[in-house]
């Protein structure tokens, strides 16, 4: 065979986002672009970058050998795995998992003749009128007028002329602060402004609904997380109460101790005082976290500062400021200018398999076909009416929270079958100096400590101070957030596994169709089994969010009018301070938040802890740039805050 070429296949053990590079033989693998030995130099050789301290500066190579596809361990420290065995020599075929350092790939040999290449993650994107996922969307909108010619012609300009804006005879309003997104990472900014001495009516956030927590808890309850269930979320960040005491775990024992609770009371205090070594990480429940937020929004004014409206574009003003453009409904237009602005805009898309997104498109079938972050509860209602079988595509923390689901429904019909579909096995998860992740059935477990090193920990300090290689390299070896720790779903699989009603299958999917009773067929290829078949009621796609910037047209409108850096992950490039030093506009001033800023200073950047942590120090920008009504929190007056917000009081000036 001459020149030939394989696709490689993994997650970016970082942030779980599908890589898919088709590449030519020989190919060498390795931390730096190092030194080829003697017998490959002189060859064009394609070379494949892998930014972790797991793998060595020139790890492995690929070839090709009478005919066969061989990778060779070239003396690397922590060794080449095949089918999770370490090798110094092996042969690769079809479907065959190659474990470099963290990064596990699956290889497909000869792609162009003989595989079908799956293409990446497409996206499901968020109504813009309704903030609810629409799979009827195209995956980006485009930033044209309605009708009108708005955003004006103006908008075209690097700087815009607030005399300009005027002229257009449309509604014009000025803030000090402006918040565009006006979900948790909004709220938590906003609310540091007001504790940190600034009035109500010099800020504006704007956004699509009124709850700040609105989508996060739609989210939450179309996974399958109700009200009364635990969030997989840390108890050390409260989002209402940035001083984070009383914890929500004081809080609910406080309340069980005052109804005579006593056990459950001892044992919330239990959990988190002898966690992780003698007990289960203690989590709040979504019901308390929301409460929680409804109090501290009337403490605030967040009804006084809040405005609905859809953030049509972002520009530079002429006079060191920022202009939004936004509608407020169909043909209703205005504009906001701020000197500080801050953009916590979330996830803008849910990403979707594209063999399951062209399965709808041919079916026409959303039914069968769903996401776990859409509504889809009359899945389970007719698996407990009828019984069937559900196939989850997906292995992190919201493929955990749908087996226990369907674990729920089994209590009602026992007819129930789980066939877990995942592209190839885990047999280690990530390691980093002396610590590695455990793996149970092939999911790999999120440390207790994960987001507590993130906040103050030497992992957030090591992060802050490396250079973008650097923190490409951390994040790979690190991780991110995955499934949690915890005994109850880890028992349910366990279970389901003795029982047989619970199966895992490795595969590369080929196809999904529909057959003659309306079932769906997932083809895939197996190890070792070829090609197989696998019939199910359902497919539930448990793969994530999209947070790029290209997946928001917003803030790919904003990227590329003012030509921004972004990082390898495709999201914004912001200081240690969560500022865009590039908008930095005379004294004004712009700062992101959340999701678009992972692969910056910050790990867990869309835990309730990292937004508090860059609500924290964007603030402490703001603080050092004199921004007007900002006072920098000292110990006398945080205590002074805090008391007010114990007795529920509007923050004191």
């Amino acid at each position: 065979m001459t020149n030939p070429q394989i696709q490689l296949s993994w997650e970016d053990p970082a942030t779980g986002e599908r890589r898919e590079p088709k590449l030519s033989v020989p190919i060498a693998f390795g931390r730096e672009f190092a030194r080829l030995p003697v017998e490959l130099q002189g060859q064009r050789v394609a070379r494949m970058l892998l930014n972790s301290n797991e793998v060595s500066r020139y790890h492995a190579l690929i070839d090709w050998e009478q005919n066969q596809l061989v990778v060779v361990d070239q003396g690397s420290v922590n060794g080449v795995f095949v089918n999770g065995h370490k090798q110094t020599r092996s042969v690769l075929t079809n479907g065959d998992t190659l474990q470099i350092g963290p990064y596990m790939m699956t290889v497909m040999v000869n792609v162009n003749a003989t595989t079908q290449v799956t293409s990446p993650p497409s996206t499901i994107q968020f109504n813009p009128n309704t903030n609810v996922p629409d799979p009827g969307l195209p995956l980006v909108q485009p930033l044209t007028p309605l009708g009108s010619n708005f955003p004006p012609p103006t908008f075209q300009a690097e700087y815009v002329g607030v005399q300009a804006l005027h002229a257009t005879g449309l509604p014009v309003d000025e803030c000090d602060y402006l918040a565009v997104g006006a979900g948790l990472g909004s709220f938590i900014w906003v609310d540091l402004l007001r504790i940190s001495g600034v009035d109500a009516s010099k800020i504006v956030a704007l956004g699509l609904e009124a709850e700040p927590y609105a989508r996060y808890k739609r989210l939450c309850l179309n996974s399958q997380i109700p009200l009364y269930e635990r969030l997989r979320s840390n108890s050390d960040s409260c989002p209402d109460n940035i001083w984070g005491w009383p914890s929500y775990a004081l809080r609910e024992a406080w309340r069980d101790l005052t109804q005579s609770k006593l056990n459950s009371a001892f044992q919330y205090l239990w959990q988190v005082f002898a966690e992780p070594t003698f007990a289960e990480t203690y989590t709040p429940r979504a019901a308390n976290v929301f409460d929680s937020i409804d109090r501290e929004v009337k403490r605030i004014g967040w009804n006084q500062i809040y405005r609905y409206g859809r953030v049509r574009a972002i520009r530079k003003t002429d006079d060191g400021r920022y202009c939004v453009a936004y509608s407020r409904g169909p043909g209703n237009y205005a504009f906001l200018v701020s000197r500080y602005l801050h953009l916590a805009t979330g996830y803008p898309a849910i990403q979707f398999l594209p063999d399951l997104q062209a399965y709808r498109e041919k079916y026409q079938d959303f039914k069968s076909v769903v996401n776990a972050y859409e509504a889809h509860d009359h899945v389970y209602q007719q698996l407990e009416r009828q019984g069937g079988t559900v196939l989850i595509r997906g292995r992190g923390i919201v493929a955990s929270r749908i087996v226990q689901r369907i674990y729920e429904a089994r209590k009602q019909n026992r007819q129930i079958t789980v066939l877990h579909l995942m592209r190839s096995p885990k047999p280690q998860g990530n390691k980093f100096q002396k610590s590695q992740r455990s793996v149970k059935n092939h999911y790999e477990l999120q440390p207790f400590n994960w987001p507590k090193a993130c906040w103050g920990g030497e992992l957030r300090v090591m992060l802050e101070q490396a250079n973008p290689d650097e923190r490409q390299r951390l994040l790979a070896d690190w991780g991110g957030t995955t499934t949690a720790d915890r005994h109850d779903w880890q028992r349910i699989t366990e279970q389901g596994l003795s029982e047989g009603w619970y199966q895992i299958t490795f595969g590369e999917v080929m196809g999904v169709e529909r057959d003659t009773q309306n079932r769906t067929i997932t083809h895939i290829q197996e190890k070792g089994l070829g090609e197989m078949k696998l019939a199910s009621d359902f497919i539930v796609d448990a793969t994530g969010l999209d947070a790029k910037v290209e997946a928001s047209p917003l803030l790919d409108d904003l990227v590329k009018h003012y030509n921004l850096p972004l990082n390898y992950l495709g999201r914004l490039v912001v200081a240690n301070n969560f500022e865009l030093p590039e908008m930095r506009n005379g004294k004004g001033q712009m700062y992101a938040a959340g999701a678009i800023t992972l692969g910056g200073p910050y790990a867990a950047v869309d835990s309730f802890l990292g937004l508090q942590y860059s609500a924290l120090v964007a603030v402490d920008g703001l603080a050092a740039a004199h921004a007007p009504g900002v006072r920098r929190l000292n110990t006398i007056s945080s205590f002074g805050q805090w008391c007010s917000w114990v007795l529920n009081q509007s923050p004191s000036k």
